[in-house]
């Protein structure tokens, strides 16, 4: 008993696990329901077969790529929010958000300008032939509804940003449930509506992100957020407001457009060794995309309480939001951690197609083991969300940018030299993705603890 009360010692103050879960575990409850919308996706497929599971998960890695660039520099609009709240300037908030709500709006068009080039690369790529069409189809509907997720992701930011993240979760539930509902309908052809297959996942994650979005608006025009936050005099553009969201953002957005561009090539080259190996790394990152993104939760939460006492000039109690935010992530992460020990193959075959299929079947030892591998680092996500969230929040952008992007890089050459020059299986190749990835975990540990991050100036 004693060592739990030391464990959660402190968690009353500002930044401590209360603190922090009036903003994490809506928005863990948000993210984890962005996963179900994911999850379902590649669910409902399996049960067409493996080739348009593999190219869900193709087609959906690509169109983060093409839009993770934007999500990642609307994305600082949180810690730019959050920082003026916490300043007091209480009107600056909305004027964030709109100067990201004109980023995404240019954007929109050059991501559809794009598919062209990415669906040369889909048949340039040795992917197997069936799989190819699929994801041709299901990256041209995400695409020409990007606007909807884009939007929703800035109209998110800003509510984290002043602490109303039930907002944020009650939105993202609603467009979890239309997705559900209409992967069901539209996938198989229930409810009165046309069997699409996968062309009917990607219109269904399109109209889940449209509900969202108009969710969201309702409180955003609402009577108090247009006298407190003067939400209606926001809608001009702000050079110096841009200037700011741009210059500490643009190393986020960088971040995660290159972080995607790696994971794509390392799909594509995993995805390059035959059926049963793409759906063995399908099945892997479907549960490890499942058991992640609840930390994203927590990372989203305490980049907005960081930057909330950076703002106000409070970098111990951001300091205690970080120690919180990994107290919270490692006890979730237990958990994740015995599941992925004890029960593998029962996790492995939620994936089964409706029909018998011999590449399934090879894939299932394949997927328990790199299943198992994946349980080794549940605890180093933990530790590490909590410290990037904290160290963007504090705008230390540029250094998380740099390690980051280092260390996916780095999973290329691994990948290509396991795969090919010592010619192992995929198995072999993700437990070296894992090692590299703890030595990221380590690196952005020795950076928190500098402090340099403390003495930032944002605003």
């Amino acid at each position: 008993m004693n060592l739990i009360k030391r464990y959660f010692s402190g968690h009353k103050r500002p930044g401590g696990i209360s603190d922090l879960l009036v903003l994490a575990f809506p928005m863990m409850v948000s993210t984890a329901a962005d996963g179900v919308m994911t999850f379902t996706d590649r669910l409902f497929l399996a049960r067409l077969g493996p080739d348009q599971m593999n190219a869900a998960l193709g087609g959906g890695l690509t169109f983060q790529m093409l839009t993770f660039f934007f999500i990642g520099l609307s994305g600082y609009s949180t810690a730019l929010v959050a920082q003026y709240y916490g300043a007091g300037k209480l009107t600056k908030a909305p004027k964030v958000t709109f100067q990201a709500v004109l980023v995404v709006l240019l954007a929109w068009p050059f991501i559809n300008a794009l598919n062209p080039l990415v669906n040369h690369i889909f048949m340039n790529a040795n992917l197997p032939v069936n799989q190819v069409g699929y994801q041709i189809e299901y990256l041209r509907v995400l695409t020409l509804g990007a606007i909807f997720s884009l939007l929703r992701h800035v109209l998110g930011c800003y509510f984290t940003g002043i602490g109303k993240t039930r907002i944020v979760m009650t939105s993202t539930i609603a467009a979890m449930l239309v997705n559900v509902v209409l992967d069901y309908g539209l996938i198989f052809g229930k409810l009165g509506l046309p069997a699409l297959g996968v062309k009917g996942a990607a219109f269904a994650t399109v109209f889940g992100s449209a509900t969202a979005v108009l969710m969201l608006l309702v409180p955003y025009f609402n009577r108090r957020n247009r006298m407190v936050y003067a939400v209606l005099q926001s809608f001009r553009f702000d050079g110096r407001i841009m200037k700011k969201l741009l210059h500490f953002g643009y190393p986020a957005g960088l971040e995660f457009l290159l972080n995607f561009v790696a994971m794509f090539i390392m799909t594509l080259m995993f995805q390059s060794r035959g059926t049963a190996a793409a759906t063995a790394t399908t099945i892997m990152f479907n549960w490890d995309l499942v058991s992640f993104i609840p930390l994203l939760g927590i990372e989203i939460a305490v980049t907005s309480l960081v930057g909330r006492y950076m703002g106000a000039k409070r970098p111990q109690a951001a300091h205690r939001a970080a120690l919180s935010a990994i107290k919270v992530g490692i006890l979730y992460s237990i958990v994740v951690l015995f599941l992925f020990i004890l029960i593998p193959e029962a996790l492995v075959r939620v994936f089964h197609p409706a029909t018998p299929s011999q590449a399934f079947e090879e894939a299932v030892p394949m997927a328990k083991a790199m299943i198992r591998i994946a349980s080794i680092y549940v605890l180093a996500q933990a530790f590490m969300v909590a410290m990037i969230g904290t160290l963007r929040g504090a705008g230390d952008t540029f250094f998380t940018m740099v390690l980051s992007v280092g260390a996916n890089w780095a999973f290329l050459p691994l990948v290509f030299i396991t795969l090919n020059l010592m010619n192992l299986s995929v198995t072999w190749a993700w437990l070296a993705i894992v090692v590299v990835y703890m030595l990221f975990a380590y690196a952005i540990y020795r950076r928190f603890k500098t402090e340099k991050w403390k003495t930032i100036k944002v605003i």
